[in-house]
């Protein structure tokens, strides 16, 4: 299933969610022109946890430590892996925006960012591979989304064999399905070898992410339609 588009208008610009679109497509591109720096640029700045967890273990924990876990949400490991992310995104973010308020939306994306990165770490502390990619945090925004907007439409392209469809299918539906995937993914991928191999998808971190975006929406959300009120 490929979302194309949803039936919920925004009252709002959804200035926030476009430059975290841009920021990402600008690191991207900026990755692109890397050539072959660009693996030492991705271990650099992408999240690892064995690394997390040996300077948490060895006492040399600093403001440096931390930096890989935001840094991280901001790059992609290919053109797919980027469009994916963003156009969810798009999706999905300007209306969890308009409900939250500029502001209130940025710090909501990057703490489900960041409680997707300890998802996957609290899965597997020792892996060596940099975890990179926005899927984290935008899974949040769908934990928010369905939560906001359960019986949204959404217009979803849907491939079987040669045929191909476009349905509308309720949010809690798609996001439901989406959700159940991820997670049975995760324990596919980790019961098949006792662990969670290196590489790959960070499924872990989606259902981190995921969870903690709707743990946070009682937090973030607010009546965007009472007068009156500062929209930040």
């Amino acid at each position: 299933m490929f979302p194309l588009k949803d039936d919920i208008l925004s009252q709002h610009f959804p200035v926030v969610n476009l430059w975290l679109i841009i920021v990402n497509v600008l690191c991207f591109v900026y990755q692109l022109s890397l050539g072959s720096k660009l693996e030492a640029f991705i271990v650099a700045h992408g999240f690892v946890p064995a690394r997390f967890a040996a300077e948490y273990a060895g006492n040399a924990m600093s403001l440096g430590s931390y930096v890989p876990i935001f840094s991280a949400m901001f790059l992609h490991g290919g053109l797919l892996h980027v469009f994916s992310n963003l156009w969810m995104l798009w999706i999905f973010g300007n209306n969890v925006e308009d409900r939250m308020g500029h502001g209130r939306y940025l710090l909501f994306y990057l703490l489900c960012g960041v409680a997707a990165a300890f998802a996957q770490f609290w899965a597997n502390p020792q892996a060596q591979s940099p975890m990179i990619g926005a899927s984290g945090a935008i899974s949040g925004v769908l934990g928010a989304y369905v939560f906001l907007f359960p019986r949204a439409r959404i217009l979803t392209f849907i491939p079987i064999f040669i045929l191909f469809y476009l349905v509308e299918i309720p949010a809690y539906f798609f996001i439901g399905v989406w959700f159940l995937l991820q997670f049975m993914q995760g324990a596919a991928q980790q019961a098949a070898a006792g662990r969670l191999v290196e590489g790959g998808v960070a499924w872990w971190a989606h259902v981190g992410g995921f969870v903690a975006g709707v743990m946070l929406l009682y937090f973030f959300k607010r009546d965007g339609k009472k007068t009156g009120q500062v929209w930040l």
